[in-house]
């Protein structure tokens, strides 16, 4: 009962619960220590410990045709709230229902009535209910009259900056992972289903893991250092990777492409997560397919340089 659907009865073992709020796509430095204030405060009182999300993400909802921009995956959340030490994930399904949710309904009824939250943690920025009507003082005055204790953690400052989800955008959209690995605390990462591709790579010497990039935030498209991780194993590869469309090939075609060195095993149909270390390049046509391979093979030597192998 470790992923929980705020539409389902709370299970009563896990009524009383101290709840980090918040959407926590990035679980970056700031969301970090939302959540770790609720677990401490949980083990403190002898109590569960459950970190919420919000799925589609309310900007989302709200505006459809905005460009992709989600930095993890529900699975992916689950894990990183887990290994922080949560009890559980607490899913709110983003829906028109709970769009039209008032501030004083999502504390009364969902949050203390429905779910039995004896406590609540989030950041001092964190908008609530219907119009965003509710705040930080709407949550400590209205959890007060049902039981629920309200904390508020501030910003976590870096560099002079605020840390955000923003930021780390920013960066890899600029392609610098590395600065949105230091503010997420591991790197950047995108995982999926290995499917069946043209078999260019394969035919040039260099056969790729394609993954379709789906709802993630599309970092600047080039090519990359990478390490890749095979989930039903465990086992870590290195290798380089272009993201991108590909302009050597036609019909262009948005793709994630790792290559990993020395590994010769069939990887179709099983699913990787692709962690973006350092970018190499940005995407270019050459002029021929021996120049195109001249180039790939400067690429993965930098990359095992970068990587250490």
């Amino acid at each position: 009962m470790r992923w929980l659907d705020h539409r389902d009865p709370m299970p009563d073992s896990l009524r009383g619960a101290v709840v980090a709020l918040g959407n926590f796509d990035g679980f970056h430095k700031g969301h970090q220590a939302v959540a770790g204030e609720a677990i401490r405060w949980a083990r403190e009182e002898g109590r569960p410990s459950v970190v919420a999300t919000f799925d589609p993400h309310p900007v989302g909802f709200f505006q459809p045709d905005v460009p992709p921009f989600r930095l993890t995956t529900l699975e992916q959340r689950h894990e990183l709230y887990l290994a922080a030490g949560a009890t559980a994930m607490l899913v709110f399904h983003f829906d028109a229902e709970l769009a039209g949710t008032s501030a004083e309904d999502f504390v009364g009824t969902l949050l203390a009535e429905h779910l039995g939250v004896a406590g609540v943690v989030t950041g001092e920025d964190f908008t609530f209910g219907k119009a965003r009507g509710g705040n930080v003082n709407v949550l400590r005055e209205v959890g007060a009259k049902h039981g629920i204790e309200a904390r508020v953690i501030g910003p976590v400052g870096d560099g002079g900056e605020v840390v955000s989800s923003s930021r780390i955008r920013d960066a890899l959209r600029a392609g610098d992972p590395q600065e949105a690995a230091r503010l997420l605390t591991r790197p950047f990462a995108i995982r999926g289903i290995v499917e069946h591709g043209d078999k260019r790579g394969r035919e040039i010497g260099y056969p790729t893991a394609n993954l379709s990039i789906e709802g993630y935030l599309r970092p600047r498209y080039g090519i990359y250092a990478v390490t890749g991780r095979i989930l039903a194993t465990g086992e870590v590869l290195q290798g380089a990777a272009n993201i991108g469309i590909r302009p050597q090939f036609e019909p262009p075609k948005e793709l994630l492409e790792p290559y990993f060195f020395d590994f010769s095993g069939d990887l179709y149909g099983q699913e990787i997560e692709v962690a973006f270390h350092h970018f190499l390049r940005p995407e270019a046509r050459f002029d021929s397919l021996d120049a195109l391979m001249g180039q790939m093979d400067k690429d993965c030597a930098e990359a095992k340089r970068l990587l250490g192998g």
